[in-house]
């Protein structure tokens, strides 16, 4: 087996490293775990009546299920959130009045430097930099079915 990292391959796993730890240095900043800031995060950007189905809470932020429990019964106890049921099976969660403020203050402001960053960005510039991430993340889910096959 190749155990050799690219050049390029060291750069861009330092850069995704590196993003990580500015999100959470935002997250610390703003006065919330990473947790929380990827419920909250989700929880806008999926929906304007500040509700997501549980599922995609988890599907979208990859944290373990037991991590998001544990947040979204403290952020219930902080009557941040509700967990409304949609079926046997399927819970939305829900902002309260203070979960909303809480997701001003947290969540929207990281959503308006992103926005804020991109905006000042050619379009060219943001098209290709979409492009080649998801050029990216569709061959290495290519790469992760060869691999799940051998």
């Amino acid at each position: 087996m190749n155990k050799h990292i690219s050049k390029e391959m060291k750069r861009f796993n330092y850069l995704i490293e590196e993003t990580g730890n500015a999100y959470h240095d935002m997250s610390a900043m703003l006065g919330v775990s990473d947790s929380v800031m990827q419920i909250l995060y989700t929880i806008c950007d999926y929906d304007d009546n500040y509700r997501c189905p549980l599922k995609e809470i988890c599907r979208r932020t990859g944290i373990s299920k037991q991590t998001i429990n544990s947040a979204m019964r403290k952020l219930e106890t902080e009557n941040i959130i509700y967990l409304e049921s949609m079926g046997s099976k399927n819970k939305d969660v829900c902002l309260t009045e203070d979960g909303k403020i809480l997701a001003q203050r947290t969540a929207m402001k990281m959503i308006a430097a992103e926005n804020d960053i991109l905006d000042s960005w050619n379009q060219e510039d943001v098209n290709k930099y979409l492009e080649l991430t998801e050029r990216f993340l569709v061959s290495f889910k290519e790469k992760i079915k060869i691999i799940n096959m051998d």
